[in-house]
């Protein structure tokens, strides 16, 4: 399964079936080396809040939000526009955050079980599995783990955490660290210059059909 440049799709991400995220993205490319997405500022996108409009780090332990009712309700992406990329069979993507100007400032690699195609016709997406551990890199080769003390806490709630195989989160971030040191692709410059087609405004609503069940898992 292959999308279309140009074509919107659904970054999903998900937790146990739950729906946690839905960011529409433009489909700048899809070939050998992943799924690229533009998500554009100003996009309508639906997040997991607690009934009352908190979000999981509001409460005060992740047992308090995994234990509590939640649904998604409709937002707004009020970032800049990033750059997401998912590489083929990866359990990992990597973002390229940009500032309020639409320049590139690092990269941002996201842990998690990689991406699940899915088309339904008048709606496609992605589902994927955030592991919440994540890398931040830098244009001079530096880098950083990010959220450790969160995912050592979720870990410690394993019958409410999704995560099963700490050991390969850790891994596949070396892996990707591994890359980023020596400056391989896609950290080497490759679409640090991004600019998108004038023509992909931000979404306003989220297509009928964004919340369909989370695509199964094998």
């Amino acid at each position: 399964m292959s999308f279309e440049p140009g074509r919107l799709v659904l970054h999903r991400d998900t937790h146990r079936g739950r729906i946690a995220f839905v960011h529409p993205g433009r489909v700048v490319s899809d070939d050998e080396r992943g799924l690229l997405l533009w998500v554009a500022r100003g996009s309508t996108i639906a997040v997991e809040t607690t009934l009352d409009g908190r979000f999981a780090r509001d409460l005060p332990s992740f047992l308090d939000w995994a234990t509590v009712a939640k649904a998604p309700r409709i937002a707004t992406w009020r970032g800049p526009g990033v750059l997401r990329l998912f590489p083929p069979g990866a359990n990992h993507s990597v973002w390229w955050f940009r500032d309020d100007q639409g320049d590139f400032t690092n990269w941002y690699v996201n842990l998690e079980e990689s991406a699940i195609r899915w088309d339904d016709g008048e709606v496609a997406g992605i589902d994927v599995i955030d592991q919440d551990l994540d890398v931040v890199a830098y244009p001079d080769r530096t880098w950083r783990w990010k959220d450790e003390d969160e995912f050592a806490e979720r870990l410690a709630a394993p019958e409410h955490y999704w995560v099963r195989d700490e050991a390969e989160v850790w891994a596949e971030g070396r892996r990707v660290i591994k890359k980023i040191e020596a400056g391989e692709f896609p950290f080497d410059g490759t679409w640090t210059d991004f600019r998108p087609d004038p023509a992909w405004t931000a979404p306003a609503e989220l297509p009928a059909g964004w919340d369909r069940p989370v695509e199964a898992r094998t």
